[in-house]
């Protein structure tokens, strides 16, 4: 069974050794927390696979300490520079050119790698004692939720890895944000995330708009495309407006209804009704989608209706996650 690790010195060291030595480690990072491998031996990542049953034409994301370590594992160009001046460390992914050092395992045998620096700190440490690139997907049976704590990933993984790094609930909540900059002269938006696409189309001064979802037969250039994906097991319906007081009254005790904000609190309120943020912020309602997703799924309703959020900034990012929890197949 995993063991939660706090951070200290101690237990920073003694991770980055697993690692070295071919462990899996369960980190945090500000989006979801991540199964790290030592992205250079490509026996370690391949148990990543194993573990979560994750298919091998999906991808794995390498997490870098700095912008230097970027050059061990891929290509720079001119976009490059510009992205990771605002956004790195942080939620950001850039699909680049890879170089020899990356296995194919890791990138499903394209001739590209997706590459972060993330910006918690508790990560940060370990990249650094480390001293080498970690691929790291969410850390989660495929397909499911991703974890946003460490309890998270011990109730889904705890029983198949060694070692969880406690790094408390992540700030973001959703994953990262991946630009596609193999061509730096048209840069596209393969998945939205932490970092909006109207702030990055302000930093690339060029309209960047997200990609539509791939088909589950494609080979994904990044992880997270699949039409279907973060899905729980129990029904998951969306609705484009908000709900009125009449809807929530009638409300059946065996569903339930995940609101984007807190409805009026003169409202009386049944046990089967839940929302994303009090006020209505878009921010905060990302940073619990995944939590409340997970205690609607474990719950005793048999469905789920959710309002999607406003289309602007992290709500684009949010409808994404909830429209392929949502869907079908």
């Amino acid at each position: 069974m995993a063991k939660v690790h706090q951070e200290t010195a101690e237990n920073i060291k003694l991770l980055a050794n697993a690692l070295q030595k071919g462990e899996l480690v369960a980190v945090p990072s500000e989006t979801v927390y991540g199964l790290a491998a030592n992205a250079f031996d490509e026996t370690a990542c391949r148990k990543i696979f194993k573990i979560e049953g994750r298919p091998f034409n999906d991808p794995l994301i390498l997490h870098l300490d700095s912008l230097e370590s970027l050059d061990l594992v891929a290509e720079r160009n001119e976009a490059v520079e510009r992205l990771a001046e605002t956004f790195w460390p942080g939620p950001l992914t850039l699909i680049l050119p890879k170089k020899k050092s990356v296995s194919d395992l890791v990138t499903s045998g394209l001739n590209s790698v997706a590459v972060r620096i993330p910006g918690h700190p508790v990560l940060r440490k370990l990249l650094r004692a480390c001293q080498c690139p970690l691929a790291a997907p969410s850390a989660n049976p495929f397909g499911y939720i991703s974890p946003t704590t460490s309890a998270h990933v011990e109730k889904g993984l705890g029983d198949k890895i060694s070692y969880i790094l406690e790094g408390g609930p992540c700030q973001i909540g959703i994953e990262s944000t991946i630009v596609d900059l193999r061509d730096p002269a048209s840069p596209s938006i393969l998945r939205p995330g932490g970092i909006s696409s109207e702030t990055l189309s302000s930093v690339m001064g060029l309209s960047l708009a997200p990609s539509q979802p791939a088909k589950e037969t494609a080979a994904p250039v990044a992880p997270g495309l699949l039409s279907k994906h973060y899905s729980p097991k129990k029904q998951l319906l969306l609705r484009s407006t908000p709900f009125d007081k009449a809807e929530l009254q009638k409300l059946q005790k065996d569903d339930a209804a995940l609101c984007f904000k807190r409805p009026n609190k003169a409202l009386p309120l049944g046990g089967n009704i839940f929302w994303l943020s009090e006020s209505g912020s878009a921010e905060k309602a990302a940073q619990n989608l995944f939590s409340i997703l997970r205690q609607l799924d474990e719950g005793p309703w048999g469905s789920t209706t959710a309002e999607l959020a406003p289309e602007t900034g992290i709500g684009s990012a949010l409808n994404d996650r909830l429209r392929r929890a949502a869907a079908k197949s």
